[in-house]
């Protein structure tokens, strides 16, 4: 996992951004080993939340992130920069309608009932 850096204008900048491709690394719940993908990061109202597409199965990176919910946002675009954060997953049906719709309209989708239903949703605090 990175090792803590200053947050300077430019990560500002990155992280202000409405939706943002980062690589998030977890630590992996059963071999201990770093685990990273990419996915895409959104800013709704100062916040920093990471979702993804609806599905019946649970992610490995939520699963991860269940049993440590410290992790790694990779910025790789326009910026470089390793940021230790940690996540806090959305399970309240209220907190979930609220968040999914920002994202749902940033993915210009509008399905937001599927969304709430079976999307992962973690806000992130870096």
């Amino acid at each position: 996992m990175a090792t803590r850096q200053p947050v300077d204008d430019k990560v500002r900048e990155a992280l202000s951004r409405p939706m943002t491709v980062v690589d998030v690394s977890t630590t992996g719940r059963k071999s201990g080993q770093e685990r990273r993908i990419e996915i895409v990061m959104h800013n709704i109202g100062g916040r920093l939340y990471i979702s993804g597409q609806p599905s019946r199965t649970r992610r490995s990176w939520l699963a991860n992130l269940d049993a440590n919910s410290k992790f790694t946002v990779h910025l790789k675009r326009g910026v470089k920069a390793d940021l230790p954060a940690t996540a806090r997953e959305i399970t309240d049906p209220s907190e979930r309608r609220q968040v999914l719709e920002q994202v749902a309209r940033h993915w210009k989708r509008d399905d937001v009932d599927i969304m709430v239903e079976y999307s992962p949703l973690i806000e992130v605090t870096i």
